[in-house]
């Protein structure tokens, strides 16, 4: 399968040597609206073929990897999907309930497979977690929070860009992950806190998903730094995923009794995309568990939270307040 990626900045390059450990697939060619910066990547990457134009990328492959700024990625996906190409995007996928339902439309109307890039759903120790709380080693699962932070250079796109920019759009779809995954997708009420910035996004943001009988809690920082671990709460225990909780290489089970502890080790190859990868090919092959990931309904919930707190923080900076 040739594979085309679109754009040429940070997860791009940590992309193709990700890639080229799959089998089944071959990067053919590398677009950026910048000719020049197409060309440098792909000299420097090793690709055969460059261009400026999303027309000749679509001529020249079968699916493609859309690793540009996050607000640009709607548009990408939809053009790529509408020439009949597979897509997988990176996260988040788009901003919008809307947006997320109709690429998802389009893939069915054309026949292709579309998967948002979120390469924790992915990782062998990740699926592990969710396999030993789904035999209810912990009992009932009371409380979901994770962690991710980093501090970040004021002159970063995360922290210039004062419309998408911000902590919860660059790591809020980790940290809502496991909370969607261990508690599902129909929550009560969401709140959003945040801790703005002189240009208005969010340098640390709080977000609480209330299922009635269970809580989620997400924690992302730009500006804060805190232990990015991710707890698991139940009535008989609980589960510590220890920091970076994202890369998922070990956790353990521990009780009422210290002395009761299980520990849990995985593999974690390279930067963990390759997982992401094969599951992707293995989705258009239609071949392997297609259940692994995140499903365009998960996809579609987590557009939805996207849109909520750009909506919330929107009102902050018009207000300076908490909305009623």
């Amino acid at each position: 399968m040739k594979l085309g990626i679109v754009g040429t900045g940070r997860i791009a390059k940590r992309f193709v040597p990700e890639a080229r450990t799959v089998k089944g697939i071959e990067i053919e060619t590398v677009c950026n609206p910048h000719r020049e910066s197409a060309k440098q990547f792909a000299e420097e990457m090793g690709i055969l073929n460059y261009t400026y134009r999303i027309e000749e990328l679509a001529e020249q492959v079968d699916a493609v990897y859309v690793a540009t700024p996050h607000e640009t990625h709607y548009d990408y996906t939809k053009a790529m999907l509408m020439r009949g190409k597979h897509v997988l995007c990176e996260k988040p996928m788009v901003f919008s309930r809307q947006q997320a339902e109709e690429l998802f439309n389009l893939a069915r109307e054309y026949n292709c497979i579309l998967m948002e890039g979120i390469k924790t759903a992915y990782c062998p120790g990740f699926q592990a977690l969710l396999e030993v709380v789904g035999k209810g080693e912990i009992g009932r699962i009371r409380d979901v929070e994770a962690c991710f932070s980093r501090l970040t250079s004021s002159d970063m796109r995360e922290m210039k860009d004062d419309r998408y920019g911000g902590s919860f759009t660059e790591f809020g779809t980790y940290t809502l992950l496991p909370i969607m995954k261990l508690l599902g997708m129909n929550e009560v009420k969401t709140d959003f806190w945040m801790i703005p910035e002189e240009n208005g996004i969010d340098g640390y943001a709080k977000v609480s998903v209330d299922y009635g009988e269970a809580i989620g809690l997400s924690k992302t920082g730009l500006t804060v730094k805190s232990e990015g671990q991710l707890i698991i709460a139940g009535s008989e225990g609980y589960i510590v995923v220890q920091a970076p909780w994202w890369l998922t290489r070990h956790f353990d089970i521990r009780r009422e009794d210290p002395n009761q502890r299980e520990d849990f080790d995985f593999p974690y190859e390279g930067q963990g995309l390759r997982y992401e990868i094969k599951a992707f090919v293995d989705k258009i092959s239609g071949i392997g568990n297609n259940e692994i990931g995140v499903s365009p309904s998960e996809s579609i919930w987590l557009a939805d939270k996207m849109e909520s707190f750009l909506k919330y923080r929107e009102t902050i900076k018009i207000f300076g307040k908490k909305p009623i």
